[in-house]
């Protein structure tokens, strides 16, 4: 059975008594969110914590599992993470009798010729939850409930809060607990959010970001050396670059009027920093070379996740370098 993402979010328990459940796709986030869900809702359960490797290393694992009940009666409940299609006979083999407790499955993005996908989501007794990437409506409509009791949440905070976090729900947790925690009186301020929100390394990736984008091969070069990435930020970095190339590419779609009419009709509203920036990017680029990078993007996300042992730093400064290029194509 497909359930959609957005209800079980809003209420979990639609599917906390199925047995088996299946959370897949590119929104980490998201999943944690409904993990954190699980263990909320059953705080008296017993959980276990596997992942397909370790089950397709050492298969007892699984099954000693499986056969033992928990201690002291309590409920069980098994996690398996990173899994695809690799794992598929033996959970379907198991999966095929009654089980006295819940399985749930974690995977990254599973296409529609998937085994496993297929299995959950053609299931009667079974749930398929896929976790999409978020979008800017879904990303503000979770800043404007958890902040709701606080003053000052004006459109243009709530923009910043978006731009900051890069639609990515890790990054937008750990801003909303930051804000929560600082403004205790409930009042937000513009200036001390914007202190609060952007940190020094970030800026100077932005910037970096900015100039590579514009095309300035000096300043590109020069920010390379002196920027301090960190590598536990690689997909933050990756998603903040692709947001702004989607932001150019839907100035150059739109039919009618200047460059600058074109960024105030935009949605989100773009802060007034920006637009200079935005307008000299747009003189650099191409619609052909705006895809071209969206892909190229792509495709390097899809590589980092499914490569543990890359230099991800090293494949995030050559992606800089690679749009610098093209935006002087």
């Amino acid at each position: 059975m497909i359930y959609k993402s957005y209800l079980i979010e809003s209420n979990y328990k639609l599917i906390n008594n199925i047995s088996s459940v299946l959370f897949y796709g590119e929104n980490i986030g998201l999943k944690k969110i409904f993990k954190n869900q699980i263990k909320e809702i059953n705080k008296n359960s017993l959980f276990i914590n596997l992942t397909q490797e370790e089950i397709l290393k050492n298969q007892g694992i699984f099954i000693r599992e499986l056969e033992n009940s928990s201690l002291f009666g309590e409920n069980k409940i098994i996690f398996i993470e990173d899994c695809n299609d690799k794992i598929f006979n033996i959970l379907e083999s198991y999966l095929d009798t009654p089980l006295n407790f819940q399985t749930i499955i974690f995977s990254d993005v599973l296409d529609k010729k998937s085994k496993l996908r297929a299995f959950y989501e053609k299931s009667k007794i079974f749930a398929s939850v896929a976790c999409y990437k978020d979008n800017v409506i879904s990303i503000q409509r979770i800043i404007q409930n958890k902040l709701k009791d606080f003053q000052g949440l004006s459109s243009y905070n709530v923009n910043m809060i978006l731009e900051t976090c890069a639609l990515n729900r890790v990054n937008l947790d750990n801003e909303i607990e930051k804000i929560i925690t600082y403004f205790k009186d409930k009042k937000i301020n513009s200036n001390d959010l914007s202190k609060l929100l952007n940190n020094v390394s970030d800026e100077s990736f932005n910037e970096l970001k900015d100039e590579a984008i514009k095309g300035d091969r000096f300043k590109t070069n020069n920010l390379l050396n002196s920027t301090i990435m960190e590598t536990d930020k690689t997909m933050y970095y990756l998603s903040i670059i692709y947001q702004r190339l989607l932001k150019l590419k839907e100035i150059f779609t739109q039919n009618k009027g200047t460059v600058e009419e074109r960024i105030l009709c935009l949605k989100p509203s773009v802060f007034w920093k920006d637009k200079p920036i935005l307008i000299a990017q747009c003189k650099k680029w191409k619609l052909v070379n705006l895809k071209k990078a969206l892909k190229d993007i792509y495709r390097l996300e899809v590589k980092i996740k499914s490569n543990s042992v890359l230099d991800k730093n090293l494949m995030i400064k050559k992606l800089i370098i690679d749009l610098c290029v093209l935006a002087n194509a």
